[in-house]
């Protein structure tokens, strides 16, 4: 068989599914259409030890930037449709409170929107911030909830710690919940850039980007 990088990488869509589109059990979230920069940050970390998941960490552990980079870019490319968005009952109370800390925030409690950073459609920014629409609910639970626990991290300033620290068991629910209900815009490519600089320091944003100055 031809040794390309295609083929290399079936060892990824045998977990994330179909040229990355997304497992079906909601664990092993979309990679197809991600950031390359994203995605080159979480190989990383889950190298590093940054992010904790024992299969990921031994298919990665002897590789190199330069071959996660180029990874990365090949999931990056791949541009698919999204499935419709599961429909779940949800009390539209919890909904109404998805949505106000995704477009709103909570100034009281320090907690900045997320369209602020993730992109004023949610479909995540170029070139390390990810989208959070067509993630499933149980995912995007999972993934709050292991920033909170310390199971997930990020190079410092880890502003998404520090925001999900801030985030009670009610806003978590709130906010997987909105997010997983949305349909997703017919253009599901992400932001080319910020539109205002980010309200928060983050260590995996370049520093064009960084909290007071320009993107």
């Amino acid at each position: 068989m031809p040794d390309t990088l295609s083929r290399r990488l079936l060892a990824c869509t045998g977990c994330h599914g179909r040229e990355g589109r997304a497992g079906p059990d909601g664990y092993y979230p979309r990679i197809a259409g991600k950031p390359a920069g994203y995605l080159l940050n979480q190989l990383r970390n889950f190298r590093d030890g940054r992010r904790s998941y024992r299969a990921m960490s031994a298919l990665l552990a002897n590789l190199s930037d330069e071959y996660l980079a180029e990874i990365a870019a090949h999931f990056a490319a791949i541009e698919l449709p999204y499935p419709p968005p599961a429909a779940t009952p949800v009390p539209q109370s919890v909904l109404a409170r998805g949505k106000t800390l995704i477009t709103q925030g909570d100034a009281r409690r320090g907690i900045p929107a997320c369209i602020d950073c993730h992109g004023r459609v949610l479909t995540g920014v170029v070139p390390n911030i990810p989208g959070l629409l067509g993630l499933p609910r149980d995912y995007l639970n999972a993934q709050l909830g292991a920033w909170q626990r310390g199971q997930r991290r990020a190079t410092a300033p880890d502003c998404m710690a520090d925001i999900a620290m801030r985030l009670k068991p009610d806003d978590v629910a709130a906010i997987s919940a909105w997010l997983s209900h949305q349909p997703l815009p017919a253009d599901t490519r992400p932001a080319a850039a910020l539109v205002t600089p980010p309200p928060i320091s983050c260590g995996n944003l370049p520093a064009g980007a960084q909290r007071g100055t320009e993107p």
